[in-house]
């Protein structure tokens, strides 16, 4: 409470700034001094003998974002070591908004709308980056050298001039320019939609203008110098969005990471974001893992802690959360000796970017339809749980899913219940007492059916076509799974040890160890632990390698979990 008592006060944004400023100056970015003065001669003849290896760039873009720099300053060493000529794209105070500006970043909007990041945080993000990079001896392009004037006086006259109802369908060339700018508006809101918003439109104009230069600006650097991969954080917002667009146009190969779910851990796709990729995997890569006892019991094991957040760096579970079942009935009103469908929500706005529509237009329409037929079936009962990410995550929701179920019905049918984002009930107790659960984008559809829990598919989710799931193509489909509860029984043996096998492989195989992270339990999540160059080289590190032969050659990101289990740092 007090935090969103002094948000909105300049001194609560003062602070934070002072605070990023702080960091550029001492833990921000990574210290590689101490190896450079050791082993010099090696790292300079690496570099040397890099010249003529296959160039890789990696687009960090962002300076100030910090477990970006990090990490890609070990993976360009590691690249380098290995004979590729690594460069680095980033933006130099050149784009009119990014990934790193947020309203909570700018309460008053109509500043920001003025003169976007330029005065604040552009200061604390291309300089500290830069010098770090350059250090290493790297190549570091910058937006301003990759712009003409002909381009910003097109971003500008392009991001000024296109009709308010044109931007989200406007396309540069065949690239998805506008649905870009979209995506960085909705984030910089929080919200799932900009209606009602005072500065909508001019902050969408100028994500515009953002993504139209960064779309201008990769070109021209991919155009000018042939790179076999380009690699990249997140793959979605601006720019990280626009790159992986005009990549992809100029046929250079695209790898896109993020910091995994688990302590220590990295996520990587190849050609787009895994939010994406994560849903068209094929079987083939999972369902014939050399199964066995031990390997089901680490995964059992594994999930348990789920349910706390113990091994997770990325957790939006209370680590003391109730999971006494006559806590939760009392506490909700619900009661389980009557059938209970369960139901979970996304965060509005992220599941409006990650997780494209399938059976419903988007989230809110899934979630209003559905109470809609539980109001005509009293003999079920429809617990619903919100996302704790609406008030736990890093960027906090604008737009809260209690709030537009109240719009659309101020009194909820009587056997409607909600579990709120800031509950502290377990989200796992809640649902292994249901019947069965509804799912739209959430992960947690990997976790229950490794429960033996039916799960309904309505959105993208990843479990989606994993053989687990009743997936919903249609309204009509989804409504005649809804017709079939409550269900007879749980999933059986074989239906579950395949969601087993498909959760061993999203969890300890999809999810690349490193232990060269190190986890600071604060923001950034890790600092690099590096003792040498030899750290770094071929064959010292199984995941590593793994990053590595998936950047270089194309090789598939999956970690041999099943054969290697290596100590990590906070695992």
């Amino acid at each position: 409470m007090f935090k969103e008592l002094i948000r909105n006060k300049p001194i609560f944004k003062k602070a934070r700034f002072y605070y990023r400023w702080y960091r550029t100056k001492t833990t921000g970015y990574s210290d590689w001094n101490n190896i450079l003065e050791k082993e010099r001669p090696l790292w300079d003849a690496a570099l040397a003998a890099a010249q003529q290896g296959e160039k890789i760039l990696l687009a960090t873009n962002l300076g100030a974002e910090l477990a970006v720099t990090k990490f890609e300053s070990l993976l360009g060493v590691a690249l380098t070591l290995r004979g590729r000529d690594v460069h680095f794209l980033l933006c130099d105070s050149r784009l009119s908004a990014c990934q790193l500006c947020t309203s909570d970043w700018y309460p008053d909007i109509s500043r920001f709308m003025k003169d976007g990041p330029s005065k604040d945080l552009c200061k604390v993000c291309f300089s500290p980056a830069f010098k770090m990079y350059r250090k290493l001896g790297f190549t570091v392009h910058r937006y301003s050298d990759l712009l003409t004037q002909q381009d910003l006086a097109c971003a500008e006259n392009i991001s000024s001039d296109c009709p308010l109802s044109e931007i989200e369908e406007y396309r540069l060339d065949g690239l998805a320019v506008g649905e870009h700018a979209l995506a960085g508006a909705l984030r910089f809101y929080a919200r799932a939609e900009l209606d009602g918003e005072e500065y909508a439109e001019g902050i969408l104009r100028r994500y515009f203008k953002a993504s139209l230069t960064a779309a201008f600006g990769i070109r021209s650097l991919l155009r000018k110098i042939r790179f076999d991969c380009v690699a990249m954080h997140h793959g979605i917002y601006v720019p990280q969005g626009l790159i992986g667009e005009v990549a992809r146009d100029e046929k250079v190969r695209v790898v896109v990471w993020n910091v995994a779910y688990r302590t220590g851990r990295l996520l990587f796709s190849h050609d787009d974001t895994y939010h994406h990729t994560f849903i068209s995997e094929p079987a083939d890569k999972w369902e014939n893992i050399e199964w066995g006892d031990e390997i089901e019991k680490e995964l059992i094991d594994y999930l348990h802690t789920r349910w706390y957040g113990t091994q997770d760096w990325i957790s939006f579970q209370d680590r003391e959360a109730e999971t006494d079942k006559n806590t939760i009935m009392e506490e909700v009103g619900i009661d389980y000796s009557k059938p209970c469908i369960g139901m979970l929500t996304n965060v509005m706005w992220d599941a409006q970017l990650h997780y494209p529509a399938n059976s419903f237009p988007n989230m809110l329409e899934w979630i209003i339809q559905t109470i809609h037929y539980f109001s005509k079936r009293p003999e079920l009962q429809l617990l619903i749980r919100v996302h704790p990410a609406e008030i736990r995550g890093a960027l906090k929701s604008k737009q809260l899913v209690v709030d537009e179920v109240k719009k659309a019905f101020p009194l909820l049918p009587e056997n409607v219940f909600v579990i709120p984002p800031e509950s502290s009930l377990s989200t796992y107790s809640a649902m292994s007492l249901c019947n069965a659960v509804i799912i739209y984008g959430t992960k947690t559809g990997v976790e229950l059916t490794s429960m033996g829990i039916p799960v309904i598919v309505a959105g993208e989710a990843w479990i989606r076509g994993k053989g687990v799931t009743l997936d919903a193509a249609s309204p009509e489909e989804y409504f005649t799974f809804l017709d079939r509860l409550p269900l007879k029984d749980r999933l059986d043996a074989e239906i579950v040890t395949r969601a087993r096998k498909y959760a061993y492989h999203f969890f300890f195989r999809r999810m690349i160890p490193l232990e060269f992270l190190e986890p600071t339990g604060g923001q950034p999540p890790f600092n690099i632990s590096v003792r040498s160059l030899e750290d770094l080289m071929p064959g010292n590190s199984v995941g590593l390698d793994v990053i590595c032969d998936g950047v270089q050659k194309g090789q598939d990101f999956i970690y041999p979990s099943e054969h290697h289990s290596p100590p990590l740092k906070g695992d």
